[in-house]
């Protein structure tokens, strides 16, 4: 079972579909989502006129509204979201799982930090999360200087607790190219969680690829031990 939070136009589409009679499964196989996603959202979002997708849409939005106050990671909800993550649940659907069903403002952020202090003492939710986002694709030798980092020390002195994924706190950067070079998207994996963030930019110059990584890190600076980039060495934290 997995947790997908509907956007505007989907609701538009499920109102639509159901309007001809459609079956909750073929409503799903149409706007790509599961079966229980649309029962759920049928179920929650329908008023006493029936289905309408900007009803829908508001009752949604009202209830994120009144989820105002982060919650806290009581001993309820620690099991509560251990439970999803044994289910290979991501920390992002059940972040929106937990606004949706029972109000509770949890970020996937808190969910992530958890589960490193989880490994960090020995647990195993980490091996629950699944890998997000495209394979490293090599880069051609006519573009090695691109991306070049300031202080970098060469990928031949990185420590070889880096390799051996023994820590949190080592991320790999990727640059991935969109087609026709039109924009990149900057994507930093922490080696042992597998943990993805990524942001799209509109150029590949060496500045606007360095403040999309700090935006990305910020949250995530207390635990930024190394920055590994292929071809281009290692940056040993977010200050250098």
């Amino acid at each position: 079972m997995s947790y997908g939070q509907l956007t505007y136009e989907q609701r538009c589409q499920i109102y639509a579909l159901k309007k001809s009679d459609m079956s909750q499964q073929d409503i799903a196989d149409t706007i790509g989502v599961s079966q229980p996603t649309i029962s759920r959202e049928l179920r929650r979002n329908t008023g006493e006129r029936g289905y309408r997708y900007k009803q829908a849409q508001q009752m949604s939005e009202d209830r994120r509204t009144r989820a105002v106050k982060a919650s806290k990671m009581t001993p309820e909800m620690i099991q509560l979201v251990e439970s999803k993550l044994r289910l290979k649940w991501s920390p992002e659907q059940i972040s929106g799982w937990l606004l949706e069903e029972h109000e509770k403002l949890l970020s996937h952020e808190t969910i992530y930090l958890h589960i490193w202090a989880d490994k960090a003492s020995g647990g195993d939710l980490f091996n629950h999360l699944r890998r997000k986002g495209k394979a490293y694709q090599p880069r051609s030798k006519g573009q090695a200087g691109r991306g070049h980092i300031k202080n970098r020390v060469s990928i031949d002195e990185r420590p070889k607790i880096v390799d051996e994924k023994g820590r949190v706190g080592d991320w790999e950067i990727d640059l991935v190219i969109g087609k026709g070079h039109s924009g990149a998207l900057v994507t930093i994996v922490e080696r042992a969680t597998s943990f993805t963030v990524s942001m799209r930019i509109n150029d590949k110059s060496a500045h606007t690829v360095t403040m999309a990584t700090i935006t990305l890190l910020t949250f995530f600076k207390d635990m930024v031990l190394s920055i590994t980039a292929e071809k281009y060495g290692l940056q040993k934290s977010l200050g250098e």
